[in-house]
């Protein structure tokens, strides 16, 4: 009877060993794993407004309600390590042109926006600015307030991307604003560190 116990004993601490082995293994592989992927995650860039809050209506000022809408104050945070410039884009989703899947209505595209940047101020000048940053839209070479007619709200969509380089892109004119986004959205393709979103409605 005893030597019938100690074979079960003997059975049940060579399983545990092996299970104690299994688990060793596992918590090894899955440290080994977070060590892959860098520690802890990085936080996500942050993009807001002191006009509105986010998927809030957008003040008439910042609009084509008025005859000379001005842009609105941006601010940024939490910008990954890295970052050497940044590209903003502002965007109508709903309107599409040219029966096109690929291209809506830009009413502010800026790139080369210097990494030391935590934003930009309310009514940025138009043109290439004296830090480097170069803008367009569809009809100015700067910001174009939105303008959608009575009816549902169009969704007016902010994206700021952090980009690892600085974009060789011309400054262009209005004409050539379907091309000059499409070419600083594929030279940013590839080098993006973070993206941030922030929307705004509006409808007259």
């Amino acid at each position: 009877m005893e030597k019938k116990v100690a074979r079960v004993f003997t059975i049940l601490f060579v399983i545990a060993a092996f299970l104690s082995l299994g688990l060793g293994a596992t918590i090894a592989q899955e440290k080994k794993g977070a060590e892959k992927k860098g520690g802890p995650a990085v936080p996500p860039l942050v993009l807001t407004s002191t006009a509105w809050e986010d998927g809030g209506v957008i003040p008439d000022k910042y609009t084509q309600k008025v005859e000379n809408p001005v842009s609105p104050e941006l601010k940024w945070s939490q910008v990954p390590p890295g970052t050497q410039t940044f590209v903003l884009l502002m965007h109508d989703p709903e309107p599409v042109l040219n029966k096109g899947s690929k291209m809506d209505i830009t009413h502010w595209l800026a790139w080369n926006i210097p990494a030391t940047s935590t934003g930009l101020p309310q009514g940025v000048a138009q043109g290439e600015l004296p830090d480097g940053t170069r803008q367009i839209s569809l009809r100015l070479n700067g910001y174009m307030g939105p303008g959608a007619p009575p009816g549902p709200y169009h969704h007016y969509t902010f994206e700021l991307y952090a980009v690892d380089t600085k974009i060789d892109v011309p400054q262009g004119t209005p004409q050539e604003a379907a091309n000059t986004r499409m070419a600083v959205i594929n030279a940013i393709d590839g080098h993006v560190l973070g993206k941030a979103l922030l929307v705004a409605r509006f409808h007259r």
